[in-house]
């Protein structure tokens, strides 16, 4: 990395050394590399370290860095897209699917995804347990709530438990006809086990993308997944053509 003097900047320094460095991360690092520490850095480019930390905050709300508890600050990998809003409409599990099924179980939802299925509060349903990766690292969980009444055909020898229950479940969904999802997303953050999972501290700003599958005039699977809100790139319109990216510039069409 350079040794630009920020001395006759006019804007902040820490401002001008936020532009350096995501520079530097484009033409020096790959996704997943190591910074330097921040006293190293900070050496570097003549600046104090609370100057050096703003543009490190920066970088990372930005989704250029990520701070890994026991690792240190590593160049994140490009945020995973979101479509939001469009016509393709496909069932969970298809060959194009970036989700991987990690468990499976029948059991009573939480009363709101109860209540959007149009089942009894007690009344147990597969609930599959998702997950997504980026470049090795964990960047979305997501819970699957399926029906009993969604799957008739599934049995219980098929497969028992585990990713194989899972992926059962998901091929016996996709037997039916959906006519439409509906997706919406807002702004959380990570409880306890989500946290855990993605790899964050818990009470970390994520987004919830909450989707219904619609079948039959009915809701035949609620997703409520969670992604980190550093690693996430939300795609709106139904030809995805406004799209804001981590990078210093946003691109609409």
């Amino acid at each position: 990395m350079g040794t630009t003097p920020l001395e006759t900047v006019p804007e902040p320094k820490y401002w001008h050394l936020r532009t350096v460095l995501s520079e530097a991360l484009d033409s020096e690092f790959e996704v997943g590399e190591i910074l330097p520490n921040e006293r190293d850095l900070a050496a570097r480019f003549g600046v104090a370290r609370a100057t050096l930390r703003q543009a490190l905050e920066q970088l990372e709300l930005e989704g250029r860095l990520q701070r890994r508890r026991g690792v240190g600050t590593t160049v994140a990998p490009p945020r995973v897209g979101v479509a939001v809003g469009t016509r393709e409409h496909t069932w969970p599990g298809t060959a194009d699917d970036a989700w991987q099924p990690a468990d499976c179980h029948l059991a009573a939802p939480p009363a709101t995804v109860a209540d959007a299925l149009g089942t009894d509060r007690d009344a147990p349903v597969h609930t599959v347990r998702r997950s997504r990766v980026s470049h090795g690292l964990p960047v979305a969980a997501e819970l699957l709530y399926i029906p009993p009444s969604s799957v008739p055909g599934l049995t219980a020898i098929d497969a028992p438990s585990g990713p194989a229950r899972a992926r059962a479940v998901l091929r016996e969904l996709q037997r039916g006809d959906l006519e439409r999802q509906e997706s919406s997303v807002e702004l959380g953050s990570a409880g306890a086990d989500d946290a855990k999972e993605l790899d964050r501290l818990p009470g970390a700003p994520v987004l919830v993308v909450t989707t219904r599958y619609l079948a039959e005039g009915r809701t035949a699977a609620l997703s409520v997944a969670t992604y980190r809100a550093d690693t996430c790139r939300l795609t709106f319109g139904d030809l995805g053509d406004v799209e804001i990216h981590h990078g210093p510039r946003t691109q609409a069409s």
